[in-house]
């Protein structure tokens, strides 16, 4: 698929806000892709921590999804086997092409920690520098990377050293806002350039922003036009095809990382996939087909997790399936209160036995922002969810 969106170098002058607009939209863009990897759509599953495990990727593979990353997985972790590494790392036949993500603060582990993910079986390693959870910050992982370009720059090449195939990493827009936290961005991503790393994905908040405020998609177009060559992704702000497809004209990124809007969507990238061919958009999934995922995606984790397990890790996942249901308010509530495989078939035999018409999720980020009015937090026994 080629697209047309503008051409600027790093020698040209500032642009206007129009000629920026004019260049996002007229430059050719050839296909989305890492390394050899083409993907049949620009967009793909970011990582998310304590979702995107083999089951939730599998089931958006199945609905059009080319591409996805699995959450952070901490490079000591990776190393000694600790507890969960061996859940959060499955991967099946059907999970490819896939990146695994390591998160870290030394250089020597963080690439020992890339070979054994290429070892393991996965076709791309992604570092992450975005994460902004204080826990992680505090142990100097994640964004607080972005605070400290050398030691950044030091992992960046020490994996870059045993990585031979396609490397990647994702960064936030900044540290803050400050002069000294951009020109650290620049130092970072200027080097990724520099050690050929197959492509960068930039969340459009800052590290200090986590998910406040809003993602500037300004910033990823201005860094679109900076570096014309750099395959470049953009994060942020997309809880529906429709903003996919809003940013990924607005920015002129290659691709777009669906990140909160792919939980318990996986439709979204059929959808994404139907508005970028110029075709009408298409209706939500109905009711019998939000059940069939539903099935499907219980099933993958009671494969990696058992069942106990399941039934706790399924109540977060399917609360964020009931944005898509005409009932969603009452279908949340009815998932909290999971427990049990039985009680998963119980939810479903009551909201999902009828057919009909599905509902199209809002451009918020989560199912918890349109239903936390509702009873369900009033009630001391759900005020954990």
């Amino acid at each position: 698929m080629d697209v047309m969106i503008g051409i600027l170098t790093q020698h040209e002058p500032a642009a206007t806000h129009e000629e920026k607009l004019f260049s996002a939209s007229q430059v050719r863009r050839s296909s989305c892709r890492i390394g050899a990897f083409a993907f049949s759509i620009p967009a793909m599953q970011a990582g998310l921590a304590g979702y995107s495990d083999m089951a939730m990727r599998v089931v958006a593979r199945r609905r059009g999804c080319p591409y996805a990353v699995t959450e952070a997985l901490l490079d000591r972790v990776i190393l000694t086997g600790g507890r969960g590494r061996e859940k959060r790392s499955i991967l099946c036949q059907a999970d490819h092409p896939v990146a695994g993500q390591i998160m870290g603060s030394e250089a020597d582990e963080m690439a020992a920690a890339a070979k054994v993910l290429l070892e393991a079986g996965f076709d791309v390693i992604d570092l992450n520098f975005a994460c902004p959870v204080k826990k992680v910050m505090g142990r100097c992982r994640g964004g607080y990377l972005l605070s400290d370009p050398d030691e950044a720059i030091n992992i960046m090449r020490a994996v870059r050293a045993v990585v031979p195939g396609p490397l990647t990493m994702k960064l936030r827009r900044a540290l803050d806002e400050s002069g000294a936290a951009a020109e650290n961005f620049a130092r970072i991503f200027g080097e990724a350039v520099n050690l050929n790393f197959a492509a960068i994905t930039v969340h459009g908040r800052t590290v200090e922003q986590k998910y406040t405020g809003s993602a500037d998609w300004d910033f990823l177009r201005d860094l679109k036009v900076r570096y014309p060559n750099m395959t470049l992704f953009g994060s942020g702000d997309v809880f529906t095809a429709q903003d996919a497809l809003r940013m990924y004209r607005h920015t002129g990124v290659d691709g777009v990382w669906i990140a909160r809007g792919a939980i318990g969507n996986p439709w979204i990238f059929r959808e994404f996939a139907a508005l970028i061919a110029g075709q009408p958009a298409l209706d939500p999934p109905g009711i019998f087909e939000q059940r069939e995922g539903l099935l499907e995606h219980f099933s993958l984790a009671v494969e990696i997790y058992g069942e106990e397990q399941a039934s706790r890790q399924m109540r977060k996942i399917g609360i964020k399936y009931s944005r898509l249901h005409p009932e969603g308010a009452d279908v949340w509530r009815a998932f909290i209160a999971v427990k049990s495989q039985a009680h998963w078939n119980d939810v479903l035999d009551r909201f999902y036995s009828s057919d009909g018409p599905g509902r199209n999720p809002e451009s918020v980020p989560d199912a918890q922002d349109l239903y936390k009015d509702t009873a369900c937090f009033a009630s001391p026994e759900n005020s954990a969810c």
